[in-house]
């Protein structure tokens, strides 16, 4: 079997794929998250680059193992999103181990954004690769990122245009903190979600918007308060959630406002909450992958590596 191998080196995920060269099905993945010392919200970029490259022979033997095959290209995510200037160190550990793979095998490199890996793999996941073949709005709502990005495939890559943002805090970091103030470990969201579902309430503020930007600040502010006022954990965990679920739903109103009859795509790993999911996808017929796709992964980076190499050959 002919396979592409993807990489993936996130802030807190070392992932790497397998997809079959010849018919686009997934062969294998693997992922582990970094370690993140109790009571923190996260890790520096020295640290994660050193637990990176001390994670990926690991990762790299699990997605292989037990498998006969031929590594026809690599591709690696080099950077966090397509916008001018994204940058973090964290992906420089990926990018080494995916040339000197490309390098050791004779195989062609392909380099992308971990954005565009979030934006495969929730195709991926939800059986919607057909969607390639026209434009449509995926959010990518995860700890680095809440960002509303339109989407128009060619031939040989994805243009991605940023149509709407969150103009401070991000989703994902409202979610961890939130969560690490109630004592919950990083990455605090299914725990925080296990909490939510314990609530029967429900919520119906959002943030003020700005076009279609979100400033999600004042989440955190809120949330905080409820819990110096001594509402019940559970009860905070569910504002947090419904919070969340009423900005996107009125991000995404405004825009289907101006970008009419477009598919709705979420993708990121906040978009794996149930309750924010069910909520969208009941308001606005959105579509959403399994978590495990939502989540960091390496799914959409190798998928990327199998386009790209087909496209090669045509």
């Amino acid at each position: 079997m002919r396979v592409i191998l993807g990489i993936d080196t996130s802030n807190y995920t070392t992932s790497a794929a397998l997809i079959d060269a010849d018919s686009g099905a997934l062969v294998a993945s693997a992922g582990k998250l970094l370690p993140v010392k109790e009571g923190q919200r996260g890790i520096r970029q020295s640290d994660a680059v050193f637990h990176h490259t001390a994670a990926l022979a690991e990762i790299l033997r699990e997605v292989y193992s037990g498998l006969q095959v031929q590594t026809v290209a690599v591709a690696v995510s080099e950077k966090p999103a397509e916008q001018e200037g994204s940058y973090m160190p964290c992906f420089l550990a990926g990018v080494n181990a995916a040339a000197a793979s490309a390098s050791a095998c004779g195989v062609p490199l392909y380099k992308t954004s971990h954005q565009i890996g979030h934006i495969l793999a929730c195709l991926y996941g939800c059986e919607s690769l057909a969607f390639l073949r026209q434009p449509f709005i995926c959010f990518h709502v995860s700890g680095g990122t809440t960002d509303a990005l339109l989407v128009k495939p060619e031939q040989e890559r994805l243009c991605v245009e940023r149509v709407a943002k969150s103009s401070d805090l991000k989703a994902g970091q409202a979610v961890d903190r939130i969560g690490v103030k109630m004592g919950l470990h990083f990455p605090a969201g299914k725990a925080l979600e296990a909490l939510a579902l314990q609530s029967d309430k429900h919520y119906t503020q959002c943030a003020k918007l700005n076009g279609a930007d979100c400033s999600l600040s004042g989440l955190e502010n809120l949330a905080l308060k409820m819990l110096q006022s001594g509402e019940k954990e559970a009860d905070c965990a569910k504002f947090v959630f419904d919070y969340l679920a009423n900005t996107l739903e009125k991000m995404s109103l405004v825009l289907l406002e101006k970008y009419t009859d477009l598919p709705l795509f979420f993708a990121g790993g906040v978009m794996s909450n149930s309750i924010i999911k069910e909520r969208l996808h009941k308001s606005l017929g959105a579509h959403f992958c399994p978590p495990r796709f939502s989540a960091d992964n390496a799914v959409g980076i190798a998928y990327y590596g199998y386009l790209q190499w087909n496209n090669s050959k045509n």
